[in-house]
């Protein structure tokens, strides 16, 4: 306290003088209305700045939880499209409860991402008890990611589609007659073998690839990539395609899980029977 009392009393002079140009400036911005004018808004240009930064870390912050809103509305939108009826693609304003429900979305977490090896698996932040279960689709906003493997209570693994072991239905989007099934030849993560299409089917570079719906794993129409090239096979009956993924496989995050709630059904009608 003393070094304060001597500091003030050291520096009257200069303090008084301080105090003295304060006054001064306050009394010349009020009674001139230009240099109060120019106050006014040098003050709100300082003040702005000041709540622009706060605003921008504050927002920095609330970043998770915005992304986190997003994901679920875009979940919400995805089951309407998943679901909705053909009598509804003209319908503006879709009510989700008018119809009936063949599909529910979950949406997960990548926690463990592999695509440098041979059969890659992925692992997610969502289990059993999030109601996951095995052989449920997996797909970003951008496309199919793979299928659910094994489940624990609070995660699950996934077969990613960059998997030589696991194939998945696929098809041309522009034309509906031609299917084929996915494969991984362990080279580009970010592209994807479509084989098995027949000879018969008119194709070209550029040609969107979409699921087929011939399984019950994913709904029909899901985005897969688009043909990079494609050439006959050994047999030059079949087209061997090379598809550049929709989804950059090295950089996954948040996911949706599909379940399809008629699977079962389908399963048991399907199965052979002795």
């Amino acid at each position: 306290m003393q070094h304060i009392i001597n500091f003030l009393i050291k520096n009257k002079n200069f303090i008084l003088f301080l105090v003295l140009l304060l006054i001064s400036l306050v009394f010349t911005i009020q009674s001139h209305s230009y240099h109060k004018s120019k106050f006014i808004n040098s003050a709100n240009w300082l003040s702005g700045g000041i709540y622009e930064k706060a605003n921008g870390v504050s927002s920095y912050f609330s970043l998770e939880a915005e992304n986190e809103r997003l994901i679920e509305e875009n979940l919400r939108l995805k089951s309407i499209l998943f679901n909705k009826k053909d009598s509804l693609s003209t319908v503006q304003y879709i009510d989700s409860s008018s119809y009936p429900t063949h599909y529910l979305l979950r949406s997960a977490k990548i926690i463990k991402n592999d695509y440098s090896d041979r059969n890659n698996i992925l692992l997610i932040n969502k289990g059993a008890s999030d109601s996951i279960k095995t052989d449920m689709g997996v797909i970003t906003s951008n496309g199919i990611i793979g299928v659910v493997d094994q489940v624990g209570g609070s995660h699950a693994t996934v077969i990613s589609i960059l998997n030589s072991v696991y194939s998945i239905n696929a098809q041309l989007k522009n034309n509906d007659n031609h299917y084929g099934s996915l494969s991984w030849d362990g080279k580009n993560p970010n592209i994807i073998q479509l084989i098995d299409v027949e000879k018969l089917a008119i194709i070209k570079e550029s040609d969107t690839i979409i699921t087929g719906g011939n399984s019950t794993l994913f709904p029909k129409g899901i985005p897969i990539g688009t043909i990079k090239d494609f050439k006959l096979n050994t047999t030059k009956n079949l087209y061997d395609i090379n598809v550049q993924l929709f989804n950059d496989m090295t950089s996954l995050e948040h996911v949706y899980i599909i379940e399809n709630l008629h699977r079962e059904e389908i399963d048991n009608l399907l199965a052979p029977k002795n």
